[in-house]
């Protein structure tokens, strides 16, 4: 495999585009000829057929479908290389993956990510957001396929480094006609006799919630399970039950949705997030200045 470059990957991924060589030829600033010699000896190397050639242009075979996605990984991965190792060079640069839980994104990591964007010094670090459970947040920092994790300080960061990070309230929404809406403050355990619309089972605060009724002795009946806050304030302003969401999230929505955001006064209902990675020396710059200007919001509640 030693015959196959870069450029090669690089004009076969813009003849697919085109899926025509001269066009392809024209954005590459190459010769039509030196396009097709080039993949016919790719094609020689590989033993097989990567494209199909007819007069309405030209497709790519099953194979070389298959090495057009390994081809787009690849090209991908060397820009990022390109970028962060830009940063040694003057200038700080760099992508930066972070994967996240769905409680810190709905709250504050998006606004917070795009201010550190917005600085001038950090106008050439790009930030990709990825949601995943806080379970497997962990897993993604550890295989590395992710330089920084936020979630939940109460998962068991295996051996990872983590600081602190934000801190939110979790709240009881209930849609303002029922029997607890009169409440001004709340016990999780005064919320088991009715209806709850539920997280799924794998996010944090499922979890949470799940180990919070079974030391009560008892358990949460669901109506409904849902994929995210927003489902879950619809469903119970459509009066189908109660629900546990942070109360920064239940203000940002209106109040003629008839939901009445109720303070939880369990010692668990004040939640501290963390901001998690492989060690500060695994960490490239840019990742560095991310991790750092998280954690310097540490203490602060969510807005």
């Amino acid at each position: 495999m030693k015959d196959i470059d870069l450029k090669t990957l690089q004009l076969l991924v813009a003849v697919c585009d085109h899926q025509n060589i001269k066009h392809a030829a024209v954005e590459q600033h190459i010769e039509p000829s030196a396009i097709s010699k080039r993949i016919a000896h790719l094609e020689s190397v590989l033993g097989t057929l990567l494209l199909n050639r007819t007069r309405r242009g030209v497709h790519p075979t099953p194979a070389g479908l298959a090495l057009l996605e390994h081809a787009r990984t690849m090209l991908f991965t060397m820009d990022r290389i390109e970028n962060d190792m830009a940063a040694f060079s003057g200038g700080l640069r760099g992508q930066v993956k972070v994967v996240a839980s769905a409680s810190a994104i709905a709250e504050a990591l998006l606004d917070d990510v795009a201010a550190f964007m917005g600085e001038p010094a950090n106008r050439n670090v790009n930030v990709n957001i990825e949601e995943l459970p806080s379970r497997d947040i962990i897993g993604a920092i550890k295989d590395g396929r992710a330089a920084v994790g936020v979630c939940w300080d109460a998962v068991d960061f295996d051996n990872l480094e983590h600081l602190p990070y934000r801190q939110d309230q979790l709240a009881l929404a209930v849609h303002e006609g029922h029997p607890l809406a009169a409440c001004e403050a709340l016990r999780f355990s005064e919320t088991l006799d009715f209806d709850h619309v539920g997280m799924q089972p794998s996010s944090a605060v499922a979890t949470m919630l799940q180990r919070a009724a079974s030391t009560t002795g008892r358990s949460i009946r669901y109506r409904v399970i849902v994929s995210n806050f927003d489902a879950a304030f619809r469903v119970v302003a459509a009066r189908l039950g109660v629900s546990v969401i942070p109360m920064q999230v239940g203000s940002t929505y209106p109040s003629r949705l008839g939901v009445k955001i109720i303070p939880l006064t369990d010692a668990w209902a004040v939640r501290r997030f963390a901001v998690c990675f492989r060690s500060r020396k695994s960490l490239q710059p840019a990742a560095l200045r991310v991790v750092e200007y998280l954690s310097a919001l540490s203490g602060a509640s969510c807005p």
